[in-house]
């Protein structure tokens, strides 16, 4: 009994999502137009994110020693350095080696500078590295206020503004796909809405000879989940295939720039994960749109 009573249930979802030819388009329509939306800019979000989080982990803070300390000194300091709180690693540089890679990055005109060697200008460096990387300035100016510092440096500026961008690009994707999420589910609502306002003569006659709420919900709600699902289709082919195609085109020349920091998401891994949501997203709005419109609509 319940399995004919499902049976029926799906088979006048289907009837009504084709007999409502035109409401039904302009749902599917609207709910397409609307998760191709979400799914470009939650590719999007996703790709901005991995690379906020691998420039914000590349982080360093340069931390110049004072040319007059002493060997003891400069040791001292880099164990003062490990004590502060939020501090990851302390990796030195002496000015020996500073010297050496200053020569290796000259090439063939390192010999110019020859008479650099015997009185070395450059300063032993302290490379550190934030545990958070929203708390770099802190330990920057921890760092600072050591003895036989001369001086640190982080990018500071270029830092505040790197997180304050990024930061804002998270927010503003966020708000973006939650308002383009409420607007598919209030353009579904009103389309069933249509469809049962259309359907009410019928819908009289069902709860005029019995017929029990669940019995007159059930077939709008497989219609909602139709409407939701096949509306997603489209969206979930652009994002598999469509993410494929640009990711191929751009992580090249991306490489060219920094291969570690501008790295996209591997399309393999990315484009399941957004077409489930996007399934599940639509099959989501059909389903409530369906349900808020009886509800508050028919009042059964």
């Amino acid at each position: 009994m319940i399995f004919k009573s499902g049976l029926r249930h799906l088979r006048e979802g289907f009837k009504g999502t084709l007999r409502n030819g035109w409401m039904s388009f302009a749902a599917i329509s609207a709910v397409t137009i609307t998760l191709l939306l979400v799914g470009v800019f939650a590719l999007v979000m996703f790709n901005v994110n991995e690379i906020s989080q691998n420039v914000e982990n590349d982080v360093e803070i340069q931390v110049f020693v004072t040319r007059t300390a002493e060997e003891a000194n400069v040791e001292q300091l880099g164990q003062n350095i490990e004590q502060i709180p939020g501090v990851e690693s302390v990796v030195f540089s002496s000015k020996d080696d500073e010297l050496e890679n200053f020569r290796n990055q000259l090439g063939e005109d390192a010999n110019a500078y020859g008479a650099v060697e015997k009185d070395n200008p450059l300063h032993d460096r302290y490379i550190v590295k934030a545990s958070d990387p929203l708390e770099t300035e802190t330990v920057a100016d921890a760092v600072q206020s050591l003895e036989n510092v001369d001086r640190v440096t982080y990018g500071q500026d270029y830092i505040d503004k790197m997180f304050a961008f990024f930061n804002g690009i998270r927010i503003g994707g966020l708000v973006l796909i939650v308002g383009l999420t409420l607007m598919a589910m209030f353009l579904i609502s009103n389309t069933i809405k249509m469809t049962i306002f259309s359907r009410r003569r019928e819908i009289e006659i069902m709860r005029l000879v019995g017929a029990k709420n669940g019995f007159i919900r059930w077939p709008f709600f497989i219609e909602g989940l139709l409407l939701g699902v096949l509306g997603a289709l489209i969206p979930i082919a652009v994002v598999y295939f469509g993410y494929d195609v640009a990711y191929s085109a751009l992580q090249p020349s991306l490489d060219q720039l920094n291969s570690d920091i501008f790295k996209l998401i591997d399309p393999s891994t990315l484009t399941t994960q957004v077409s489930l949501v996007l399934l599940a997203l639509g099959a989501f709005i059909g389903i409530w749109g369906s349900t808020t419109s009886l509800g508050r609509f028919l009042k059964v």
